[in-house]
């Protein structure tokens, strides 16, 4: 195979150049004086070690919107990919981008991901965004088209090379094992599955790795945290209750391996085809499946041939090919260059699909322009909006101008003629379940109360994390704190009363992170492992040592938390304390556990974390004071 210089687009394996070469005969083919005769938008290629399997293809929709496949629950591959907002994300926060400031002109407006973390799960201050939820430096793609294309991410980092030299390959390999897992070109879906997975601002807390990842999902109830799913994945969890039964089905045997869940989604993803637009249908051949209006649009666009379709070319309405759009300098942000190397691709960006583009809030890899308007306004150089200089593409050198009554035609085209009515309505195979982070009344909910410590600095509690029973990982925060102060949590499962939480249990102590008045944060633990705390409503609220408090304690607001199985399922029903398996609870059970205990034998090791410590024994307790059903 004759190697691609650095930089080109690589059409590894020859059906991916069937995409770029449908595009070119798109150009240029007109069949019907109508604009009429364009193919169809083909189907995405997979790679031979991962053909579609309705099998892999529920499990890979399954993993793709459960939130447990984050480090903290709180973040699932589908949070920032909702099919009703063009598989973008309907979320918004600030990344204040290259100058390291907010609220200046380089902001993108990506997607939210976990608060800061590191190795052990607890709370760290991040330079950027504190103690609130990262934000992404670049807005979301659209994860309903990626799979047409050999590389993924907007600087297409996500992609099989063939290097000069064995050393300098990048095929798709399980990144515990080391396999190959495939060399072909399409296997790019795959690889950028791996990604996020990993990555400390969207999923992972620092330094997480893929063991940690595979044994959690080896433990925990496929979307546990997820309600009004879909009956096809009710049913298929129902049929096979935990992710080794699900991996059985797909695979053949029960391992739970990184290469796996990434051909899982994959094969999920490539399900995701919007190609049901009014625009398809017509050129299908149904003559009003467009409004006159969208039918003069599309006229409007298609024959202005210095316009918007030289570079987003039917039938997929994109080359896929990256480009410098000058929507920022290159300097804030290398795009290409940076997978590269290669100076010409400064600031070059992977050309995104304007099908569902009339779902979408904000537009360009920055998320700066959050409107047709301000778009058209951009490629017009109009309205004190003018692509940068520095390397932009030829094409825009000159700006795509419409009259007024022609470019209110085309948007129309462009927003309501290529919008898929399946993506937008959320129906199959676009259909997906509601997230935990989408209820109306959030669990934990946090309260008014609480009291202020120095320098009036109040105390707040960071509750974000799902209490899902079987959740050991399970804390709270606290921030606005005294740096370095001794600091503990209550816990009650009595209402507040005047604020304050009653000390029936005491967690910690702990001392807080910070130097001074308002700078002071940690992390508190609290495993919720015993089904007896399923719908039991308790309470917790951080005490923090303070001279200058009132009492001598600074007090955080509330978490309200209410424990579950999951959104839709009570707890399985189990005597989690007859220990001898007898059916009855009596003295023999308890010494079986004091003796496993004090032998750190893994049958007192009943919250399942390894360490035998105050929480396996509440977990006892409280299971045997329940007694066996």
């Amino acid at each position: 195979m004759k190697k691609k210089k650095q930089g080109q687009s690589r059409c590894a394996v020859v059906p991916m150049c069937v995409v770029a070469l449908s595009g070119m005969f798109a150009a240029g083919a007109h069949a019907q004086g109508d604009g009429r005769g364009f193919p169809m938008m083909s189907m995405p290629f997979s790679p031979p070690e991962n053909l579609p399997s309705a099998e892999r293809q529920i499990l890979g929709k399954i993993l793709f919107w459960d939130e447990q496949l984050s480090s903290d629950n709180t973040m699932s591959c589908g949070t920032c990919h909702i099919p009703s907002h063009g598989n973008n994300d309907p979320r918004q926060g600030t990344n204040p981008a290259f100058d390291g400031v907010f609220m200046t002109q380089d902001d993108v407006a990506g997607s939210p991901g976990l608060i800061l973390q590191d190795g052990n799960g607890e709370y760290l201050r991040s330079v950027l965004f504190e103690l609130l939820p990262q934000v992404t430096p670049r807005r979301s793609m659209p994860n309903n088209m990626g799979p047409l294309t050999n590389n993924l991410f907007w600087d297409g980092r996500a992609q099989v090379i063939f290097g000069s030299t064995p050393e300098k390959n990048e095929f798709f390999t399980d990144p515990v094992t080391g396999e190959i897992l495939s060399v072909t070109g399409v296997a790019a879906t795959e690889i950028q599955v791996l990604g996020p997975l990993m990555n400390d601002i969207e999923m992972a807390h620092q330094d997480r790795d893929w063991p940690e990842l595979l044994n959690k999902l080896a433990q925990v109830t496929p979307l546990a945290l997820a309600y009004d799913i879909p009956q096809e994945m009710l049913d298929a969890i129902d049929q096979y209750p935990t992710y080794p039964d699900l991996f059985e089905q797909a695979f053949g045997t029960s391992e739970i391996t990184a290469g796996r869940i990434a051909m899982a989604i994959a094969n999920y993803e490539r399900t995701l085809i919007p190609n049901q637009t009014p625009w398809d249908l017509w050129n299908a051949g149904d003559d009003n499946a467009m409004t006159p209006e969208q039918f003069a649009g599309w006229q409007i666009y298609n024959q202005n041939v210095n316009g918007c379709v030289n570079c987003h070319v039917p039938p997929n309405f994109s080359t896929f090919d990256f480009t410098v759009n000058g929507v920022r300098p290159p300097i804030e942000d290398m795009g290409r260059a940076g997978v590269t190397g290669s100076n010409p691709e400064r600031g070059m960006f992977k050309m995104a699909t304007i099908r569902n583009v009339g779902l979408r809030d904000r537009f360009m890899h920055t998320g700066g322009l959050t409107t047709l308007d301000d778009v058209f306004d951009f490629y017009a150089h109009r309205n004190g909006r003018m692509p940068h200089p520095e390397n932009r593409d030829f094409r825009l050198n000159s700006p795509i101008v419409f009259s007024a009554s022609d470019e209110a035609l085309v948007k129309t085209f462009i927003s309501e003629a290529l919008t898929d009515p399946r993506t937008a309505n959320e129906e199959y195979p676009f259909d997906r379940p509601k997230l935990y982070t989408e209820q109306a009344q959030p669990n934990p909910m946090i309260l008014s109360g609480g009291s202020a410590g120095s320098d009036g600095f109040e105390p707040k509690i960071i509750a974000v994390v799902p209490p899902n029973i079987g959740n050991d990982e399970f804390k709270v925060g606290v921030d606005y704190a005294l740096g370095g102060a001794q600091a503990w949590v209550a816990v009650s499962t009595s209402a507040p009363s005047g604020g304050i939480v009653a000390q029936d249990t005491l967690l910690g102590p702990t001392t807080l992170n910070g130097m001074s008045s308002g700078e002071g944060y940690g992390t508190m633990f609290y495993p919720i492992i015993d089904t007896a705390m399923e719908g039991e409503t308790f309470y917790m609220q951080w005490i923090i040592a303070d001279p200058n408090a009132a009492d001598g304690f600074a007090r955080s607001d509330i978490a309200e938390v209410t424990p579950f199985c999951s959104m839709i399922a009570a707890c399985t029903t189990e005597c989690v304390a007859d220990l001898d398996g007898n059916g009855t609870l009596d003295f023999f059970d308890v010494s079986t556990f004091l003796n496993a205990f004090n032998g750190e034998d893994v049958v007192a090791d009943l919250d399942g974390n390894g360490v035998f410590n105050f929480f396996d024994v509440s977990v006892f307790v409280n299971a045997f004071a329940a007694g066996c059903p």
